[in-house]
């Protein structure tokens, strides 16, 4: 379902454009619709209020909590059933954020990510994507969103920016709190200039060696790493926005000094922030973590060098929460089920 599609319902009960922009922010805030100096009943034509009951139940059903993991970094871990019965993962931060899927598995096939192991499954509608936040805000305050989950937010680029335009506006999210990431999909630095709501710049660089970058990420655009820097560069003047570059540190892989120096070649005197990640662990795949010394040195010689650095833990650790872990978890134990009724039915003698 499209935001789109939730505005034609409400349009066909009769709804006006303030009716519409109230409703939709009660959706989008969880604010009840009883409360301030304008009650709903007498605020809402008849037939609008008579219209809300299902309506509701439509919304609720477009994201429903199936299990919360709850880390000791503050973080929990949601795996998140959709009306179609499929299941996409969210994630609570810290200081109020939260960080959504935008797809339903992913093309982009990043060698080291749990997510794009199967491809891409389907695309999440906006109003499923927004259906996260108003989930998420059921459970504890949301006051930045960033589109970093299960998927690649450039190969859902309508619908993504369909749910940024209305947390930025009804949702009451400041927009540089909006961060679409992105492995470099060339489509992002045309539209998001033209967005109604600008967020925020997140690029997956992971590493500055080209030929390397095109076997840790498979199926990317088949940009240079001084290119993406240079578009995005542009992208964070115009809206004086930082770029957060995100950087996955794999043991032996992209941990190495010369990659430190390569990022100094490349962001020095640059509008941008460094986000050095250490690695998710994920069963089934033989790429492991630096350990955190080495990692803290690596984000120590970057601010040496003026490089804006953060060393991040990733969200659910010690959960084996990696973006994808959850679901895949899920799907197993769902195949699992399935195999075994299909057997006992085979086994059962016919009467």
């Amino acid at each position: 379902m499209r935001i789109e599609h939730i505005r034609q319902r409400l349009r066909a009960a009769g709804a006006k454009p303030c009716h519409e922009a109230r409703l939709m922010r009660a959706w989008t805030q969880v604010l009840p619709l009883d409360g301030g100096p304008r009650p709903a009943e007498h605020f809402l034509p008849l037939a609008v209020r008579e219209a809300l009951p299902a309506l509701t139940d439509t919304l609720d059903g477009l994201a429903r909590l199936r299990s919360s993991h709850p880390a000791e970094d503050g973080s929990v871990r949601l795996l998140v059933d959709l009306a179609d019965g499929q299941t996409v993962e969210s994630v609570l931060l810290p200081r109020d954020g939260l960080c959504v899927s935008s797809q339903l598995g992913c093309a982009v096939g990043c060698v080291f990510c749990m997510t794009g192991r199967d491809g891409l499954i389907r695309q999440l509608g906006s109003a499923e994507i927004v259906a996260q936040v108003a989930l998420a805000r059921r459970m504890r305050a949301v006051k930045k969103v960033v589109f970093m989950g299960m998927g690649e937010p450039a190969h859902n680029l309508e619908n993504v920016l369909e749910a940024i335009e209305l947390l930025g506006n009804d949702g009451a999210i400041g927009h540089k709190n909006l961060v679409f990431s992105t492995v470099g999909d060339p489509r992002v630095f045309d539209a998001l200039p033209r967005a109604v709501v600008k967020p925020a710049l997140a690029l997956s660089l992971h590493t500055t060696n080209a030929e390397l970058r095109e076997r840790l990420l498979p199926r990317a655009p088949r940009i240079a790493p001084e290119e993406l820097v240079e578009r995005a560069e542009h992208y964070a003047r115009n809206t004086g926005y930082p770029v957060q570059y995100q950087w996955t540190l794999l043991e032996g892989i992209n941990d190495s000094q010369q990659e430190m120096e390569g990022i100094v070649r490349l962001l020095k005197g640059r509008y941008a922030v460094m986000n050095l990640i250490p690695y998710n662990t994920v069963d089934g795949l033989d790429f492991r973590r630096p350990d955190w010394e080495r990692a803290a040195a690596h984000a120590r010689f970057l601010h040496r060098h003026g490089i804006l650095t953060k060393l991040r833990h990733s969200a659910g650790q010690e959960v084996d929460g990696g973006c994808g872990q959850l679901r895949a978890r899920h799907v197993t134990v769902v195949r699992r089920r399935r195999d075994e009724t299909a057997q006992t039915q085979s086994e059962t003698p016919a009467v």
